[in-house]
């Protein structure tokens, strides 16, 4: 798994991407911009919280879908790369509860199915070290993988993640710390 950067990776700011969009002359190409800056890292973030590339996929023109729809109505009180973290994490929420609910009614595990996916799916590169804390973080309750995937992976500052979950930095810290030595626990087993 490699990081993925918070920064912006392209000289066009947030702003300038905004009055694009908002002008009606321009805001097909300004979206379009949009989706280039930030459809890879919405991709990866969503893609460790649900491991299959087919419903990451999904979600991620989900997301975009949102964003469209909504983007008119955006603040600009929290930065735009939070606003859409916000978006595709209650997407992905969301998208594990229904997932998990429909495993109850097959009686099947979602977590294992997510592990069997993990292990099939060609799209997942890595050694047996990377698969295995995939696995693990797979055993983790959700909002604890979504914390420990932004925090580890992503290396976000807490005071971001903090905006795009809407939790304190406290419970973030704790959140953290819990999945940690949960998975230390699982990698001993």
């Amino acid at each position: 798994m490699s990081k993925v950067s918070t920064q912006q990776s392209h000289p066009l700011e947030d702003k300038e991407l905004l009055e694009k969009i908002r002008n009606p002359e321009t805001q097909n190409y300004g979206f379009n911009l949009l989706v280039r800056e930030y459809q890879q890292r919405v991709y990866w973030h969503v893609r460790k919280m649900v491991i299959d590339h087919d419903d990451a996929d999904d979600l991620t023109q989900e997301v975009f879908i949102k964003i469209h729809k909504a983007i008119h109505n955006f603040r600009e009180d929290a930065q735009l790369f939070t606003w859409i973290y916000r978006i595709a994490t209650n997407e992905c929420l969301t998208f594990l509860t229904k997932k998990r609910r429909w495993s109850i009614l097959r009686l099947e595990d979602a977590s294992k199915e997510l592990s069997t996916k993990l292990d099939s799916a060609p799209h997942v590169s890595g050694d047996d070290v990377q698969k295995k804390l995939q696995k693990v973080l797979l055993k983790l309750p959700d909002k604890q993988r979504l914390v420990f995937n932004m925090k580890y992976f992503d290396d976000m500052p807490y005071e971001a993640i903090s905006e795009i979950t809407n939790t304190s930095v406290g419970a973030l810290k704790a959140s953290f710390h819990h999945a940690v030595k949960k998975i230390e626990d699982f990698l001993e087993e």
